[in-house]
């Protein structure tokens, strides 16, 4: 399964990352790899507390990154 995760680097430096089809999953690293392995865990814990409660399971999104010319 592939979610979208935002990056946004903080005040502090930190890198946040978000994905905004599971809301509240949320993670932070020092740096963006260490941001989107620590996600990538978060991810996981979240779906298997879904499956473990019988909550559904939000369906991936698809999207498409379209380039134009300023």
């Amino acid at each position: 399964m592939k979610y979208r995760v935002l990056i946004e680097q903080d005040e502090d430096g930190v890198f946040v990352a978000e994905v905004p089809s599971l809301p509240g999953c949320i993670s932070q690293g020092e740096t963006r790899a260490e941001a989107l392995e620590n996600i990538r865990e978060a991810i996981g814990v979240y779906l298997e507390s879904l499956e473990a409660h019988g909550e559904p399971v939000p369906p991936p999104i698809t999207e498409e990154l379209v380039e134009v010319e300023a």
